[in-house]
């Protein structure tokens, strides 16, 4: 995980990001324990109640879950979850403002299916 204490993203969503980034590679497939907030803390010499704070993030968004006494494990379907909302936030950061230029250049939906083609070609 790097985090970029320079970026203007609060680091406790850079936590948060990292983390489900790790979700959706693999590295904690749903069922394993994720790092604990003293680790984290540790890891990025960060204050704990931030590390907490991107954490309680994935828990109110049910991506990860607390065992009492145990530790933070990966939700099942957290993987499917993820997938869906990185969609939503592609179409909403992406492909709503190209639609909008596109129209404003007076692109057709082919000329624009024909450079996404070659983008994914280079």
């Amino acid at each position: 995980m790097d985090i970029n204490f320079e970026s203007e993203r609060p680091i406790f969503l850079q936590i948060a990001e990292c983390l489900e980034d790790a979700v959706l590679s693999g590295a904690y497939p749903e069922g394993s324990q994720i790092p604990s907030i003293t680790e984290i803390s540790v890891g990025f010499k960060i204050n704990p109640a931030t590390a907490l704070k991107g954490i309680n993030l994935l828990v109110d968004s049910g991506i990860v879950y607390k065992k009492r006494g145990i530790g933070m494990f990966v939700s099942a379907g957290a993987a499917r979850k993820l997938i869906q909302k990185r969609r939503a936030q592609f179409y909403e950061s992406y492909v709503s403002g190209l639609v909008k230029e596109a129209r404003r250049l007076g692109l057709s939906e082919t000329e624009i299916n024909s450079m996404i083609r070659k983008g994914f070609g280079e």
